[in-house]
């Protein structure tokens, strides 16, 4: 495992967590958020990488030339959305407000004693899904990739422990058998699944416009283990604490059909959950929070 010197490093300078930890706690929000949204002008400027996948980003979304104060209104929803995690890590309740569709077939599977795998994407506030899962007495294993300062997963470690824990995704030649030990000891898994850079397995699904490659592993840890599948997206709320949590329909492998049929059901599966991601992406553009290359568009048929 990589040392903390090693390790990847979030954006910012290294006191940064730390004085927004503070500032938040202290100073009011009248006084803060003025303050935070003057500091979101300095990350524009300073972060020239992320700025430009912004820029490229809001172009496919909006279908025109972004401005400038649309990748400002990007980076402060990212900010925020920060504030949330760190809010929640330190003990101030996140009211989730899951929407009608799909909601009784999920609030089924929680109260189930099935493990399940529980995906996700970097949107809106789908980040502390996996920690309240805990609070509604699932034993999670969040799927992460260790970084050398990440307070707020540091914050929501401690406060949701006894049911979270972390699988760190840094080593590839562990991640499987951690996966196996977590799954084969009733853990739930909670991961996200738009970034392709760790995963082994991915396919092309229809996304914003194009043809788009999407980690499909969930899927065959599913099929693998026998265990059911549903994502949850949320919509942080302007100005306040509140998420607005949609459920995917659950995705249950059969255990009486082939490999082949439970895949193909699958990918199914997953293109109509990323048609709901789009129509959440297109109505909350600044709450896509992948400061780096959309999903490579491909013109390979899909399987």
């Amino acid at each position: 495992m990589n040392t903390t010197a090693q390790l990847p490093r979030n954006p910012g300078p290294s006191w940064g967590y730390g004085f927004l930890l503070w500032a938040e706690r202290w100073w009011p929000r009248w006084f803060f958020r003025p303050v935070l949204m003057a500091g979101t002008w300095v990350g524009v400027a300073t972060m020239p990488v992320q700025r430009a996948h912004s820029r490229a980003y809001l172009a496919v979304v909006l279908g025109r030339p972004e401005t400038l104060v649309e990748v400002w209104r990007h980076f402060f929803a990212f900010a925020d959305s920060l504030m949330l995690k760190l809010r929640a890590g330190r003990g101030v309740a996140v009211p989730c407000v899951l929407a009608a569709e799909n909601e009784a077939e999920f609030e089924n599977l929680l109260a189930s004693d099935r493990p399940a795998l529980f995906g996700t994407f970097h949107f809106g506030g789908s980040d502390l899904l996996g920690y309240l899962l805990g609070a509604r007495g699932r034993r999670v294993s969040i799927i992460r990739q260790m970084v050398g300062n990440s307070d707020d997963t540091e914050h929501l470690g401690r406060r949701f422990a006894g049911q979270v824990s972390f699988l760190w995704i840094n080593d590839p030649a562990t991640l499987l058998f951690d996966l196996k030990t977590a799954i084969e000891a009733g853990d739930s898994l909670a991961l996200k699944c738009d970034r392709t850079e760790f995963s082994a397995k991915s396919e092309p699904f229809h996304f914003l416009g194009a043809l788009r490659l999407f980690p499909f592993t969930i899927y065959h840890l599913a099929v693998l283990f026998d265990r059911p599948v549903v994502f949850c997206t949320a919509v942080s709320k302007w100005g306040t604490d509140e998420l607005n949590v949609f459920a995917s329909p659950v995705f249950t492998p059969d255990p009486a059909a082939s490999r082949a049929t439970n895949t193909s059901a699958a990918r199914l599966h997953f293109q109509g959950v990323l048609d709901q991601l789009e129509i959440l992406v297109r109505a909350h553009p600044f709450q896509w929070f992948n400061f780096r290359p959309l999903n490579t568009a491909t013109s390979a048929a899909p399987p």
